[in-house]
């Protein structure tokens, strides 16, 4: 079977059964590149389930490139909370800024111009640029290697045999359809050949797949999975007499720069802090943080920060971890 022919049977059955999202259109590239600058920066590392909603509501607050640039990054954080991964939030927030200062609004449409901007690696690149412009890029994601290594039943490691995934991936790909050919692709790894009890009797490539009715094909890719380190700590709900909480900006370098947070540490802050009982596990990309919730009184702030109603806190972007600490502890 020909790489052309495939081809054409993926994007007959894409247009048949392509799933409709707010970001996508069929039929060619996106008018708008703005809509898939957005939508690709939110579905880095998240599902497009999740993804949705925070795309509509953020697109209803900055529905343009200039509206973004022109916006105070903590309002981006508020319409960002609950996605994680902040930095691509400032990254989103730092590109549309040199779009509209250094390239006047317009996109720019090469891959040395656009590997200039925050937030794009290689995947990212390809897709903004197939999605957005058409142009022949070949998509890489976790979906399009399940697809590639079972097409050809590679069951080497993953890691060992990339360069021959993106040679055989790129050979499929359909240059002159090449947004709609993403789509496909991305959407055949996502509802028919995924990870356990794949579809494929569904499949377009049925014929042609030589992992098909193996008994290994579940297990195809052979990835390394990584281990998540645990780490332990504290985190203070710190009130005054007003019954006012504290909370603070973070300034150290990492995910949640800039978002609001009351104190934690992985040591004791405070050793005259109540011990709730009351513990919460968040699990970052390689990382399960578990805090004990410990309560304490001052009417001074223990450090830079302020005091704010608790019913306020909706005004501060928090991190989903910090609203994780105050819902538990507000269920006590």
């Amino acid at each position: 079977m020909s790489k052309t022919n495939l081809s054409t049977l993926l994007l007959k059955w894409y247009d048949l059964n392509g799933r409709d999202l707010p970001w996508r259109v069929k039929g060619g590239a996106h008018p708008d590149p703005y809509v898939i600058l957005v939508s690709e920066f939110m579905l880095q590392q998240t599902t497009v389930k999740t993804v949705i909603p925070y795309f509509e509501r953020f697109m209803q607050r900055f529905p343009n490139i200039e509206s973004l640039a022109q916006s105070d990054l903590e309002e981006v954080y508020l319409y960002w909370q609950g996605l994680g991964y902040y930095t691509r939030a400032r990254s989103l927030h730092n590109t549309a800024q040199i779009i509209m200062n250094d390239y006047k609004g317009n996109f720019p449409q090469t891959k040395q111009e656009i590997l200039k901007l925050k937030g794009f690696g290689p995947y990212t690149v390809a897709s903004f640029l197939a999605l957005a412009f058409n142009q022949p890029e070949t998509v890489i994601d976790g979906n399009v290697t399940r697809i590639i290594c079972r097409l050809y039943h590679l069951t080497e490691p993953t890691d060992k045999i990339t360069d021959k995934i993106r040679r055989l991936a790129e050979d499929l790909t359909d240059s002159a359809h090449a947004s709609d050919y993403a789509s496909a692709i991305m959407d055949l790894g996502a509802l028919i050949c995924i990870p356990k009890n794949p579809l494929c009797n569904q499949c377009p490539w049925n014929n042609y797949c030589q992992s098909k009715n193996l008994p290994d094909l579940e297990k195809i890719p052979n990835k390394t999975k990584i281990s998540k380190t645990e780490k332990n700590g504290f985190v203070y709900l710190i009130f005054n007499n007003k019954k006012q909480i504290f909370i603070r900006k973070r300034t150290e370098p990492g995910l949640l720069t800039g978002l609001y947070e009351f104190p934690w540490s992985e040591t004791p802050l405070y050793p005259n802090a109540l011990n709730t009982n009351l513990n919460i596990s968040h699990v970052f990309t390689h990382i399960k943080l578990t805090l004990n919730i410990q309560t304490l009184h001052k009417n001074i702030p223990p450090t830079e920060g302020i005091f704010v109603n608790i019913n306020e806190l909706s005004n501060y972007p928090l991190s989903t971890l910090m609203k994780k600490v105050i819902n538990i502890w507000l269920k006590k």
